[in-house]
């Protein structure tokens, strides 16, 4: 042991330090009633009310953990109610997923419509939140078609579905939906977290064998290099994705409970210790939003993607190395030759953004980056209004040398406001002239509306 190589001694300094942060966390003086100040000041102030009132509520919370039903009204955020509310039509369903086109609501739109592939780990309508915070919302309004993947909740039927499957149900089948609906040639794809990665091996895939159907790419947090995964790196090697994949060889998924957790443990301050601070000692309302409801509604996946994943993109780098294969013949990044736009978050734990930006040394394609304040999901989910928010934001043609992330980030001048009207001004720079809308849906066939948004998948438990 005395004698391990040296270059492994960074690895496990990060690894050890990672792992005690969850302690170091947990033993602040801010988690206990004595010693956190706000909560001192509260007790005296509200002579003790605060910790007798809050006592309750843990005690139902604990209960509802342990299995108890949750008290009538508890619930202050619904899917379809005030959560996923943009007016659409599942216009497509097939066994992994359910293709939302969403309605119009101006009188004219640009003749390329825009998909968005969602991350899979949770369900679709991170970026349909509610009216106020919805991205689906805020493209419509800029006179796009919008459709969204919303993808099925699996369970152990579903355990031989993979990457191969995602990318052909879940991707290519809804470009030919899109399609054949608005009678258009060219598509703007847009890719979140994990839908991302599989939307830039569809795009490479495409640009191998000549498919022209894409008029842009957008990544939004999402990663094609792997190297710096951030926080997950750490822990996820070959002999833990063995154990995840006899964990899941039983009941053919990893479970959402374990999804959710996974995420606690990378943001324990964030998700566990702040919320808990403010409900048990503060004695403050509950800050419950929209997306901490969209965080808990995690979905299962299936062995073989979860597997797949894990060991292809993730922990071999299949994807930016050149060996990742789609049908009998490997795909290679370079192959994305249309129009890219990519955000990074300044705070990502899952994508952190200097692993983001790294697809400037992969990609031949002229490439618009973007860095916004937040988190993973914050960064994103960063609406015209929002205060205190600012981005960066560059143009890096396909012939231009290459700028290391230092560089870049001193040579890139913060802007206040929102990301999203710039994203959709470069949209426009790169999109036909106005018409009217499309109909929702096929008047005929495969593709003909078949119920109203938000659908049957995201209401899969």
């Amino acid at each position: 042991m005395l004698d391990q190589p040296k270059h492994n001694a960074p690895a496990h300094e990060n690894l050890m330090a990672f792992a005690t942060g969850p302690v170091v966390d947990t033993a602040a003086a801010s988690n206990f009633a004595a010693t956190n100040p706000d909560v001192i000041s509260a007790t005296v102030a509200g002579k003790g009310q605060n910790l007798v009132g809050r006592a309750k509520k843990l005690a139902e919370d604990l209960g509802r953990l342990n299995g108890a039903p949750q008290p009538a009204g508890a619930r202050p955020f619904e899917v379809g109610r005030n959560l996923a509310t943009a007016p659409g039509k599942v216009v497509y369903r097939n066994d992994l997923i359910e293709l939302i086109q969403y309605e119009p609501t101006t009188e004219t739109v640009h003749p390329e419509p825009i998909l968005i592939v969602p991350t899979w780990i949770r369900k679709y309508y991170i970026l349909d939140l509610s009216p106020e915070n919805s991205l689906v919302r805020f493209l419509v309004g800029q006179g796009y078609t919008v459709f969204m993947v919303s993808w099925k909740n699996p369970d152990a039927d579903d355990r031989n579905l993979g990457m191969d499957d995602h990318l052909r149900l879940g991707v290519m089948d809804a470009m030919d939906a899109v399609q054949t609906i608005t009678h258009t040639p060219r598509i703007h794809a847009v890719g979140y977290c994990l839908g991302g990665t599989l939307l830039a091996i569809a795009a490479a895939s495409m640009g191998r064998d000549g498919d022209v159907r894409l008029a842009s790419a957008t990544f939004l947090a999402a990663q094609i290099d792997f190297t710096e995964a951030g926080e997950l790196r750490l822990f996820i090697r070959d002999a833990e994705v063995t154990m995840i994949e006899d964990v899941m060889a039983e009941k053919g998924s990893l479970s959402s409970d374990q999804m959710v957790g996974t995420s606690a443990l990378l943001r324990a301050r964030d998700l566990v210790w702040a919320p808990a601070i403010r409900n048990y000692l503060l004695g403050l309302p509950s800050r419950s939003f929209g997306l901490m409801a969209w965080n808990a509604d995690a979905t299962r996946m299936p062995t073989r993607l979860h597997s797949e994943y894990l060991r292809r993109p993730f922990l071999n780098n299949d994807l930016a190395e050149g060996h990742y294969r789609v049908g009998d013949k490997a795909v290679s990044v370079t192959d994305i030759s249309v129009p890219i736009f990519a955000v990074g978050t300044e705070d990502d734990h899952v994508a952190p953004w200097r692993s983001v930006y790294k697809l400037h040394l992969f990609v031949d394609a002229d490439t618009t980056f973007v860095l916004t304040n937040g988190g993973h999901n914050t960064g994103i989910v960063s609406e015209p209004g929002h205060k205190n928010r600012h981005f960066r934001i560059t143009e890096t043609p396909a012939d231009a040398v290459f700028r290391d992330p230092a560089e870049w980030l001193a040579e890139s001048e913060p802007r206040d406001g929102s990301w999203w009207p710039a994203f959709s001004a470069w949209l426009d720079e790169r999109s036909g002239e106005m018409a009217p809308p499309p109909r929702i849906g096929a008047r005929s066939g495969r593709y003909t509306a078949l119920c109203d948004a938000p659908g049957t998948s995201v209401m899969q438990t």
